[in-house]
C-alpha cells in the first residue's frame, strides 16, 4: 500500500495536507472525543507524525465484496 503522508515527517495541525482526513475543526472534535489519528500535544500546538497518519488512514480502509 502506498503511503499518503510522508513517513518521518511531523505535520502541524495547520498544514493543508491534513485537510485530506478532515477539516481542522473536525480534527479538534475528534481529539476532544478521543478518536481519529494519534497526535502529540506540545503546549497549545498539535502535531501529527506521518507514520501515525498513514496507519490511521489504512485502518479506515473498507474492503468491498466483488461477488455481487
Amino acid at each position: 500500500m502506498c503511503d499518503i503522508f510522508e513517513s518521518g515527517r511531523i505535520y502541524d495541525d495547520t498544514d493543508r495536507e491534513l485537510e485530506l482526513i478532515g477539516s481542522r475543526s473536525r480534527r479538534a472534535q475528534w481529539r476532544h472525543k478521543c478518536i481519529g489519528p494519534s497526535y502529540f500535544k506540545i503546549g497549545r500546538k498539535v502535531k501529527y507524525a506521518g507514520d501515525d497518519l498513514n496507519a490511521w488512514f489504512a485502518s479506515n480502509k473498507v474492503v468491498t465484496n466483488d461477488a455481487a
